[in-house]
């Protein structure tokens, strides 16, 4: 509580002097220069009404009784005096004073008791001793009876008479913060909980999302059971005919022995689908000439155009470039990629140790880490007995490990090919080769790659039955080998021991009308010629062969006949080219 007390009223103002015996306190008013000349009641200054007994237009300060006594204060010369609880008539004077004209009250002239000590009419208000004052919300002695009041006390009170001074509850504040706290409290968990459901509803919108993506993508990469197509990738309505391909032929020379392998790389841009189709050499072409040859032979003979056009006319396809890969050069590439992990079907000795049970440098077994050197003696490897597509297989598997490794970055591929300082064809240039294989790697990284042999007959031709799935469905070509009965198709290998001979030989029988087709050089020599037949029908067409390559009819045997060929000529040492 303030030392000071303002009653809102004019300008009295009021100071604590001290507390009475209830406990109350008792304010005393600060005497000013004027109050010490004359004596105001607390309220003398405020405009309530008027008092038509007070003189000199002095305007009487309303009447009212709280119940309650309050103390007395005097203008600083005389302290306050305190009573006992009941009011202290005012003592006339023994004179009535004149009756003014207007009497609202009606007392008749007498004398009317004035809270405040002055007489009614006097034209100077007199100060009251042993009186107490009021001072508004200021409450009185506490214990007073109600029924000590004089009758005369009692007065009518209006609300505009009274000024109330509002003090703040720290309680209520208190009260306040709690529910505002609580509000946020809420407002909080609301939010929180508007949130956590918008979260969840995104959830689940991602996931139904994901779940129809990944439907649709195993849908498009045809990987549902039931749903895919032989003809076009994921139930795609593209024919296999009508599908984008990018395909080169790669050829592997082994310069450490003899012989070629060639296989198709081919990226399927419409099925995003990487395959490597092996070629085996007994594979029927036709030469410019319109003789029957083997991939084989052409490979030697005709060189990469050659064969690369012969092929387009079988396969019914269009190969955009040649990749010749000789041994060292692979070595090379698999040592740059970092070596290759495939699954080995066999043990590869060491080529370079003649020394019998060394250890293999090839071990059969999944999961086979091969560097340059274990790679290129596992792809040319063909076990004793072995037909030939054993070892072209096993070079497939190493171009798709190889693939497997390859950065799937163009500029990084090209950087690989490069790196290998090949001298390309012209029709291929380090940067397409990169780019191809960068395209292929990707796909074989992500499982989307396959290795198909091409089907070849005994006669090296494609039937329309056994090469659809890989001529049509890989290549989206048709297969077109030559006539079968256009030409008695005789193989030759050449047991002379002068390599001069094979070629000796296939002028003779292609100037008698015959299909020569290239059997190879045997490993050792032989003494005496052999020309075979595995038909009894073809019985006439190898006692032919034989009088044309100078040989008698006791060379003529039934026997085994080599892919492709009706009849199979092995050339001893008792053949002599000039007799021809």
């Amino acid at each position: 509580m303030n030392d000071r007390y303002d009653a809102g009223y004019g300008s009295d103002q009021y100071e604590l002097v001290g507390y009475d015996e209830y406990g109350q306190p008792v304010y005393r008013q600060i005497p000013t220069q004027q109050q010490q000349q004359q004596t105001y009641g607390p309220y003398a200054g405020q405009g309530y009404g008027y008092d038509p007994y007070a003189g000199g237009g002095q305007q009487a300060a309303p009447s009212y009784d709280t119940g309650q006594q309050a103390a007395v204060y005097d203008t600083g010369q005389q302290p306050a005096a305190h009573d006992t609880g009941r009011q202290s008539a005012v003592h006339d004077t023994g004179r009535q004073p004149p009756t003014p004209a207007h009497d609202p009250y009606g007392t008749g002239g007498h004398a009317v008791h004035d809270p405040y000590g002055q007489a009614a009419g006097s034209g100077r208000q007199s100060r009251v001793a042993e009186q107490t004052v009021h001072i508004p919300q200021q409450p009185g002695p506490v214990g007073e009876p109600v029924g000590s009041r004089q009758p005369g006390d009692e007065r009518d009170y209006h609300t505009g008479q009274f000024a109330f001074a509002e003090e703040p509850d720290g309680d209520s504040e208190d009260v306040i913060d709690w529910l505002n706290f609580t509000e946020n409290r809420t407002e909080r968990r609301e939010e929180a909980k508007r949130r956590a459901r918008s979260r969840m509803t995104a959830l689940v919108v991602v996931l139904a999302l994901v779940a129809v993506g990944g439907v649709g993508y195993l849908w498009y990469a045809g990987k549902i059971p039931g749903l895919s197509s032989s003809g076009a990738k994921g139930g795609t309505t593209t024919s296999a005919a009508a599908q984008k391909r990018d395909v080169i032929v790669v050829h592997l020379h082994n310069t450490g022995g003899s012989g070629t392998s060639t296989v198709l790389l081919v990226d399927n841009t419409t099925t995003k689908q990487g395959s490597t189709v092996l070629l085996p050499n007994s594979l029927a072409l036709t030469d410019d000439d319109g003789t029957t040859t083997t991939l084989a032979k052409s490979v030697d003979d005709d060189g990469s155009s050659g064969t690369r056009d012969q092929l387009d006319t079988v396969l019914g396809t269009n190969i955009e470039g040649t990749w010749r890969l000789d041994t060292p050069y692979l070595q090379n590439l698999v040592e740059l990629v970092g070596n290759i992990d495939i699954d080995t079907n066999a043990d590869v000795p060491d080529p370079d140790t003649k020394k019998k049970g060394a250890e293999p440098l090839v071990h059969k077994g999944k999961d086979q880490t091969l560097g340059g050197k274990a790679a290129v003696a596992y792809a040319t490897y063909r076990a004793t007995g072995e037909a030939q597509n054993a070892q072209l297989e096993r070079f497939g598997q190493v171009m798709q490990g190889v693939l497997r490794k390859m950065s799937s970055d163009a500029p990084a591929a090209t950087t690989t090919v490069e790196t290998l300082a090949q001298i390309l064809d012209p029709s291929l240039t380090d940067k397409d080769l990169g780019a191809f294989l960068a395209k292929l790697a990707d796909l074989a990284k992500g499982g989307d790659y396959k290795t198909a042999l091409l089907p070849v007959q005994s006669d090296g031709t494609l039937s329309a039955q056994t090469s659809s799935s890989v001529v049509k469905d890989i290549l989206g070509g048709t297969a077109k080998s030559p006539s079968a009965g256009s030409a008695v198709r005789v193989s030759v290998q050449n047991a002379t021991g002068v390599k001069d001979n094979t070629e000796k030989a296939r002028v003779v029988l292609v100037n008698g009308g015959y299909t020569f087709l290239e059997g190879g050089t045997a490993s050792g020599t032989q003494t005496a010629s052999k020309v075979l037949y595995s038909d009894a029908a073809d019985k006439e067409n190898a006692t032919e062969v034989a009088k044309t390559l100078g040989l008698g009819a006791k060379d003529v045997a039934k026997g085994t006949v080599g892919s492709g060929a009706d009849v199979s000529v092995v050339l001893g040492l008792d053949y002599k080219p000039s007799s021809s």
